[in-house]
């Protein structure tokens, strides 16, 4: 049994009656746009098909986010350590200033998500990590809990054992396990889930808020210009805030950083706990993938880490500085992609190989020096995905797939995934998203 096996027993089903499954696509499709799976009040795009992953699956999930943890533990600490390190990411004074800040825990990395194109095994290759922000695990739950009582599952579910990835509730308690360890805490923390309203996903917070409030916690979704700091205690409206689940990605948090003064004053004296702290974003940064691959970075990792940057970390670096670079991506342009060095959501991420080779001159001479990274172009991960046309014929093609593993308090959490025929699927456009399911043989 495995996950390429499992997905071609479910197409087989949905070939078999092609009539049936397409009234329960319908059924599933209306169940979606029912609920809060959605992002800016629009339902996220869904198809009647789950990724399947199996217990081998997740043990080298463990075993690469354990590596990945390890690595992204001794660059923090370095980064703090050594103002000689510090200077390769080029981060702005106040970052910087509020990175070396004590965030009253010792965890870097509360949460993350990173995102692979991954074939099983050790063939697999980093997209990019996420931390601050990490986001999709309400839309996933819920796809995956509609597809669970879908009746092609019911058919699998009479071969296999198959259950869903919880990532409310696991989140909640990992997130109260790390306030336990806060300087500050106090016994029944009010939690704020922190995001500038124009950027948040309100409904995700949503779920996030309802599942503290059962947990017995007062908690409440927040605009963090509407923090005030007073006497020594962080205040929205009149209820004091001492636990942030912080969804503010950290290039807005510094963009507009003179909007909240009282949340970084606040932070800096110790005086609320704010799951992420900003040290979590030296993994965020999209710099980061070229820092992995320097030598002051590989001469401090253990053997086995270099080999794990060099084989499955792609080759990243500035795009900027000898104009040899300019020339060398300009002609080589299904070899590389551009992004910026810090943005969400796909933001400004550009693939050659979506362009002429006279447009890619314009879109990368518009972007050389200005703060953007090159990178090698990685084949994306494919397979095979169901679709039924509004007609209900049936179709099944190939998309390029994108998992995202979530790591809560540095342990395997969950999964996140995304399809599309692009190259570039990390974004919020032009995507699928797809359900993921642990199967296991029925004992």
């Amino acid at each position: 049994m495995d996950s390429k096996g499992l997905t071609q027993e479910y197409i087989d089903i949905i070939e078999q009656d092609e009539d049936l499954y397409y009234k329960d696509y319908i059924d599933a499709k209306d169940k979606v746009e029912r609920s809060n799976a959605k992002y800016k009040g629009r339902p996220v795009p869904f198809l009647y098909q789950p990724m399947f992953f199996t217990e081998v699956d997740i043990e080298n999930f463990n075993r690469i986010g354990d590596i990945l943890m390890s690595i992204g533990n001794k660059v923090t600490n370095r980064y703090i350590e050594s103002p000689e390190y510090r200077n390769m990411f080029k981060y702005p004074k106040l970052l910087e200033e509020l990175i070396l800040v004590d965030p009253g825990y010792d965890v870097n990395i509360p949460i993350s998500r990173f995102d692979l194109f991954y074939d099983g095994g050790d063939e697999f290759k980093f997209i990019e990590i996420n931390t601050d922000g990490s986001s999709g695990m309400n839309e996933d739950n819920i796809f995956s809990n509609i597809v669970l009582d879908s009746k092609a599952m019911e058919a699998m579910g009479k071969r296999y054992r198959v259950d869903y990835f919880e990532l409310i509730d696991s989140w909640v308690e990992e997130s109260l396990r790390i306030y336990d360890c806060f300087t500050n805490k106090v016994d029944k923390p009010n939690i704020g889930i922190v995001d500038f309203v124009e950027t948040g996903i309100s409904a995700e917070f949503e779920t996030f808020k309802k599942a503290y409030m059962k947990r017995g916690y007062n908690a409440e979704i927040i605009d963090p210009r509407e923090l005030k700091y007073t006497d020594g205690h962080l205040y929205y409206g009149d209820m004091r805030i001492d636990l942030i689940y912080r969804r503010i990605v950290t290039v807005e948090f510094i963009e507009k950083s003179d909007e909240i003064p009282d949340l970084i004053d606040a932070y800096r004296d110790g005086a609320v706990c704010m799951i992420g702290s900003l040290r979590s974003q030296i993994m965020h940064n999209k710099i980061i993938f070229k820092v992995l691959h320097q030598e002051e970075t590989l001469n401090m990792l253990t053997e086995e880490e270099a080999s794990f940057i060099k084989k499955h970390i792609p080759y990243t670096e500035e795009f900027s500085g000898d104009p040899s670079r300019l020339e060398m991506v300009k002609q080589h342009k299904d070899s590389y992609i551009i992004k910026p060095m810090d943005s969400f959501a796909s933001q400004g991420v550009h693939s050659g190989r979506d362009f002429t080779q006279e447009e890619w001159a314009e879109v990368i001479e518009d972007c050389w020096d200005r703060d953007y990274l090159f990178q090698e172009f990685i084949e994306p991960s494919k397979g095979p995905f169901v679709q039924f046309d509004d007609g209900g014929d049936l179709s099944i093609g190939d998309f390029n797939i994108n998992i995202g593993v979530y790591m809560y308090n540095g342990r395997f959490a969950g999964i996140y995934t995304r399809i599309s025929k692009a190259n570039i699927i990390f974004g919020r456009e032009g995507y699928y998203s797809i359900p993921n399911l642990l199967v296991q043989d029925i004992e």
